[in-house]
C-alpha cells in the first residue's frame, strides 16, 4: 500500500482544503490515537503547533479526535517541533503531534507525528495509519473513558531549559552580539531567551507573529534581512530558524550565508577533534555538496547519503550509529541530545565551537569550497511530468552534457506540489544550461 496522505514530513497542504481540513484532522487524530492505545494506562498525546491562523482550526480538531478515542490531550501551544519531539519522551506519552508547515507560507499547514521515543513514524506506520482512515473508525470507548484535555503551562521553560543543556558546561556567549530571525514562526519566545541567559547581546527580529506572516520574506529561507541587520549591527552573528525551528542556517559577521553543509561540516571538525564523533562520517541526503564529502574525506571521515527527508537522516543514524547527520537546507540532527533537527541547538553547537576556538565566524566556519550548485522548483498540475517523453529526453541530453564533472538530481518534492530540479558540477555555466534546459522542459510539459 502507497501513502496517500503522508509525505517526506508527515501531511501536509493548503489550510482548508483536503487533506488540511478540520475533518481529515480528526480522523488522522482518531487513527493514530487508535493504533498508539496499547495496555490498560491512560493514553496521552502532546500537541504542539506554530503560529498559523490555520492553527486554530486543527488544534480543535485533533483534540477531539484524540479524546474521542481515549487519549488524554496535553496542549502546550506555539513550540518548536523539536520541543514538542522532547516532552512526548519527558512526558512519557504515546504520542507528540505538531501542526506545522515548517518553512511552507502561512497559507499552508500540516501534522507531523512522532512516537513515544520522540522519533517521527516509519513509512510503514504512517500506512497503517492511512489504512485506518480508509477502513473507517473501530468502535468507540463508552462515555465514561472518553480522554481529558489540558495545557502544560511551563512548556517553553521545560524546552529552554533543555535547549540551554546542551551548551556545554562552563562556556558562555558574554561579549557576543546575535541576531536571530525566528521567521515569526514557534521559536519566537524560546530562541532570544536561550541565547540572552547564556551571555549573548541579543536583537531578535522575525518575533512579532500575526498568523499570516511566519516564513514571510525572513527565517531560514529568506536569509537577506537578516544578512543585512548582522552587517548593519556589527554583529558576530546570525541565526535563522524555520517556522517551526527544526533547521537552521546561519550568517558569519561578514553577511555572508552558511547553510547546514557548513555547518555539519564544523560539528564534525570539532567533534572529531573532542573524540565525541561516532561512525566514522556524517549522514547527509542526496542534496548535500559534493564539497562536503570532499572536506569530510580529508579529514578521513565518510558522508553516507540518504534520499530526502530528515528522518531517513535519522533512521540511517539510529542504524548505523551515527551521532551527526541533517540536510543541506538546515535540519541538523545531533542525536546526543535530540531525535530531530533542532536549528536553536544546532547554533549552539556552533557558537560553543566559535568560544572555545576564540574565532570569528567567516573565520571558523568556511571548511570547504562548494561546487556549484543550481537548485529550481518548477510548478507541478497534477499529472506526473517527469514520465513526459520530452521531459525524460532532456534528462538524458543534460546528463551528457555534464558527464563525469557532474552530477544531476530530478524529485518531485513531498511537502509542496513541485518538482526540484539540482544540478552540481565543475563547470558552473554547464550547470546551469542543465537545469534551465530541463526545467523548462517540464514546464513545456505542463502546458
Amino acid at each position: 500500500m502507497t501513502r496517500k496522505l503522508f509525505g517526506t514530513d508527515g501531511i501536509r497542504g493548503t489550510a482548508n482544503s483536503e487533506p488540511m481540513t478540520a475533518e481529515t484532522a480528526l480522523k488522522v487524530a482518531m487513527a493514530a490515537g487508535q493504533h498508539f492505545t496499547r495496555g490498560p494506562h491512560r493514553h496521552i498525546v502532546v500537541i504542539g503547533k506554530d503560529t498559523r491562523l490555520s492553527g486554530y482550526m486543527l488544534e480543535p480538531a485533533l483534540t477531539a479526535g484524540f479524546i474521542s478515542v481515549g487519549m488524554d490531550v496535553v496542549l502546550v501551544g506555539p513550540l518548536p517541533t523539536p520541543a514538542v519531539a522532547m516532552l512526548t519522551r519527558s512526558l512519557r506519552a504515546d504520542l507528540g503531534v505538531v501542526i506545522s508547515a515548517s518553512h511552507n507560507p502561512y497559507q499552508d499547514n500540516g501534522i507531523k507525528l512522532f512516537g513515544p521515543d520522540g522519533y517521527k513514524l516509519s513509512d510503514e506506520v504512517e500506512r497503517e495509519i492511512e489504512s485506518r482512515i480508509g477502513n473507517g473508525s473501530t468502535a468507540l470507548p463508552q462515555a465514561d473513558k472518553l480522554g481529558r484535555a489540558k495545557r502544560l503551562d511551563d512548556a517553553l521553560g521545560r524546552y529552554i531549559e533543555f535547549v540551554k543543556g546542551s551548551f556545554p558546561r562552563g562556556l558562555r556567549l558574554d561579549g557576543l552580539k546575535i541576531v536571530v530571525d525566528c521567521a515569526h514562526g514557534a521559536a519566537y519566545k524560546a530562541a532570544p531567551t536561550v541565547l540572552w541567559e547564556l551571555g549573548a547581546e541579543v536583537i531578535p527580529i522575525g518575533v512579532e507573529p500575526d498568523g499570516f506572516n511566519i516564513n514571510d520574506a525572513c527565517g531560514a529561507t529568506a536569509t537577506a534581512a537578516l544578512e543585512r541587520e548582522v552587517v548593519a549591527q556589527g554583529a558576530d552573528f546570525g541565526i535563522a530558524l524555520d517556522g517551526d525551528a527544526d533547521r537552521v542556517v546561519m550568517v558569519d559577521e561578514k553577511g555572508r550565508r552558511l547553510d547546514g553543509d557548513q555547518l555539519m561540516a564544523l560539528i564534525a571538525q570539532t567533534w572529531q577533534t573532542g573524540g565525541r564523533l561516532k561512525g566514522g562520517g556524517v549522514v547527509a541526503t542526496v542534496m548535500s555538496n559534493l564539497g562536503l564529502e570532499r572536506y569530510l574525506a580529508g579529514l578521513g571521515l565518510k558522508l553516507i547519503r540518504t534520499q530526502v527527508g530528515d528522518r531517513y537522516v535519522v533512521e540511517t543514524m539510529r542504524g548505523s550509529g551515527y551521532n551527526v547527520g541533517g540536510e543541506q537546507s538546515g535540519h541538523i540532527i545531533l542525536t546526543e541530545y535530540t531525535t530531530t533537527g533542532d536549528g536553536l541547538i544546532a547554533a549552539l553547537q556552533i557558537l560553543a565551537a566559535l568560544v572555545e576556538k576564540q574565532l570569528s565566524a567567516s573565520e571558523a566556519v568556511h571548511l570547504f569550497e562548494p561546487l556549484p550548485q543550481r537548485l529550481k522548483n518548477v510548478r507541478m498540475n497534477g499529472f506526473d511530468l517527469l514520465e513526459c517523453d520530452a521531459v525524460k529526453r532532456t534528462i538524458r541530453e543534460m546528463e551528457a552534457v555534464l558527464g563525469s564533472r557532474g552530477r544531476l538530481l530530478i524529485r518531485k518534492s513531498g511537502t509542496e506540489p513541485v518538482v526540484r530540479v539540482m544540478a552540481e558540477g565543475e563547470d558552473e555555466a554547464l550547470v546551469g544550461k542543465a537545469v534551465d534546459a530541463i526545467a523548462h522542459a517540464i514546464e513545456q510539459a505542463a502546458r
